[in-house]
């Protein structure tokens, strides 16, 4: 199992939700990690209480994401593990009320979800190809994309986010054989119904049967429980290529 600690690591929307307990779960393990998010005070609180590094990075703008890599070496050193949560989750129909679907929303929801991800992706592969090898097997990093089980269950009403994660899904392989050679794999997690902040402002009446309508076990799933697949990805040196569904085996209805 590789052991990454000491090394830079980038999470994205690392001020909440997933990202957050991703962060977390990283800086434990001893990696030296830079949150990037829009949401200054949250991501600077988030970086304070472990121990990381925030910047304010917008990752559907390249230009941001060049910055925010180079401020985050500066101060973490080069990312060895980059793991990409942040993400919009807008419902919207194809058709409304007679009404299509505004082109404005579904254009940044592909920006953010699956550009956002390929800039973050592709620029910190380049800063690791430039890296020593750290085992026998020549590693240099891993990337760790956030797919989602809409991705292949799209509800009514997530149309936009289930082609930006489908698109996530679609580059996992393609990106991890391109980086092959180079020491660098990819793998990208598909949650299901987690805990997040979009959730956590559910009744909890309603989170309660979202949870109930997950095989086994028949709740939430939680940003911990992500973050831990994270981990083991990371440290796991056959993992590549591969989207995993993390989802306690729910299949999403229409609706």
């Amino acid at each position: 199992m590789l052991n990454w600690s000491g090394h830079g690591a980038i999470v994205t929307g690392g001020a909440s939700g997933l990202g957050a307990a991703t962060a977390e779960k990283l800086a434990s393990s001893g990696l030296r990690v830079a949150i990037f998010d829009l949401n200054s005070e949250a991501g600077r609180n988030q970086a304070e209480k472990i121990g990381g590094h925030f910047f304010q990075v917008d990752v559907s703008d390249p230009s941001s994401v060049a910055a925010g890599i180079s401020e985050a070496q500066n101060a973490c050193g080069p990312a060895r593990v980059v793991v990409n949560c942040a993400g919009l989750a807008p419902a919207a129909k194809t058709v409304s009320r007679g009404t299509a679907h505004d082109p404005a929303v579904f254009e940044t929801t592909v920006r953010v979800n699956l550009l956002g991800t390929f800039n973050v992706a592709s620029q910190a592969a380049a800063q690791m190809v430039s890296c020593n090898p750290l085992d026998p097997d020549g590693a240099r990093g891993v990337i760790i994309n956030t797919a989602s089980v809409a991705a292949f269950d799209g509800q009514v009403g997530q149309v936009a986010y289930a082609a930006s994660k489908g698109g996530v899904v679609g580059m996992t392989l393609p990106m991890a054989r391109d980086l092959a050679d180079k020491g660098v794999r990819v793998c990208a997690i598909a949650p299901g119904l987690f805990l997040t902040p979009l959730l956590q402002s559910l009744p909890e009446e309603v989170q309660a049967s979202l949870g109930a309508q997950v095989p086994f076990p028949s709740r939430l799933g939680d940003p911990t429980e992500f973050a831990e697949m994270v981990s083991h990805i990371s440290q796991n040196p056959m993992l590549n290529g591969e989207v995993i569904r993390l989802d306690g085996a729910i299949r999403m209805a229409p609706r």
